[in-house]
């Protein structure tokens, strides 16, 4: 049946969430629905609120969580009530034409791309007040219970901590999967990188596992320096130290340019700075960060005419549902660390001040 509990609503833009009592309806077929036990906040979440990333109103955010199914729709085998799971804001179909290729892993069932803000068949499962809420990108986590689709979601290890692995759900593994995925960096290669938020961290550990020799830091607040070079950054650079521009700081720093640069804000002004920073003739420049909507981005072709290569990464390039079982269990293993990407721990009812700690840059 029907539950009801409390959801951080978004009403309508750049407005403080507002906690309600939310209706939530019972799995339709191949659904599953999650009590939230942890979930993180991303700047994606934001983007969504001062409109860098259009969705429908009112909705309910949040898309980087760990919680255990308490039902199941007809249908669902893979998954029953009581197992620990991420929910997948890039789901996994295992039938699409990037599903079905190695080189793919956007799903042709995201609602990135189209942000209709509904289930796959059109309908919400939330309501407030009388009124139906927008879902966010197949997950919405930022409520007690929620609702996706069966190719939305990872079964996980049942000893998991879901408080920390809830990371792995979108920050760990976006920008660990930029570097060692996407990116494939290779032992003694140069990396920089733009952003040392969560995943700009993310992305730093990668380079490091991937035995990068030189991995240079750079972001506008400085306070971040200590926790990127305690996970594997050589160098920290902030380009209002410099009066030149980034890019050509960073040439002059390694030679001929990086090997590898990753792009984790979503600002068109670095996107051009990290590929203009890169080897000219073989250089790799990843854009990790959620590009803004409606900017478009002006550069040299002959940046990329003399070879160098230039990429998009969503969700680190894992395919979800199968990869995030293994991540979780790498992180059991010990394989990587997540502690350190966690800043604050907040009661559910305090996710204004939580949004008002990621602005500050906190």
């Amino acid at each position: 049946q029907v539950i009801k509990c409390k959801a951080a609503v978004m009403w309508e833009a750049n407005k403080p969430f507002s906690i309600e009592e939310v209706e939530v309806a019972p799995p339709k077929a191949h659904e599953v629905r999650i009590k939230i036990v942890a979930t993180g906040i991303c700047r994606s979440d934001d983007h969504v609120i001062t409109g860098g990333m259009v969705m429908p109103f009112p909705i309910i955010l949040g898309h980087e969580a760990a919680g255990v199914v308490e039902s199941v729709g007809q249908g669902v085998t893979s998954i029953k009530p009581g197992d620990k799971v991420i929910p997948l804001f890039v789901p996994q179909c295992g039938e699409c034409s990037s599903c079905l290729s190695t080189k793919g892993n956007l799903c042709s069932k995201n609602d990135i791309g189209s942000a209709a803000g509904f289930m796959p068949d059109g309908t919400c499962r939330f309501t407030c007040k009388g009124k139906a809420i927008h879902h966010f990108i197949g997950t919405s986590t930022f409520t007690e219970y929620t609702v996706v689709h069966e190719f939305a979601v990872a079964k996980i290890d049942s000893a998991a901590p879901l408080e920390k692995v809830c990371l792995i759900g979108c920050g760990f593994s976006t920008g660990y999967g930029a570097a060692v995925q996407t990116a494939k960096v290779e032992p003694g290669s140069t990396c920089v990188i733009f952003g040392l938020g969560g995943v700009g961290l993310s992305v730093v550990m990668g380079c490091k596992a991937a035995g990068a020799s030189r991995i240079i830091a750079v972001d506008i607040n400085s306070d971040k320096f200590a926790k990127a070079k305690e996970l594997g950054a050589t160098d920290c650079v902030n380009p209002t130290d410099f009066k030149k521009p980034i890019h050509e700081v960073l040439i002059e720093m390694t030679g001929n340019g990086v090997h590898y640069s990753f792009e984790v804000i979503g600002r068109t002004e670095t996107m051009a700075a990290a590929l203009a920073c890169c080897h000219y003739n073989y250089g790799v420049s990843v854009i990790v960060g959620v590009p803004p909507a409606a900017q478009k981005i002006t550069f040299d072709p002959m940046l990329l005419f003399t070879g160098r290569t230039w990429k998009g990464s969503v969700f680190g390039g894992w395919k979800s549902k199968d990869s995030v079982p293994k991540l979780v269990a790498d992180y059991m293993k010990k394989k990587f660390v997540l502690d350190p990407l966690i800043t604050h721990t907040l009661p559910f009812t305090k996710i204004n001040e939580g949004f008002d700690l990621l602005r500050t840059g906190k």
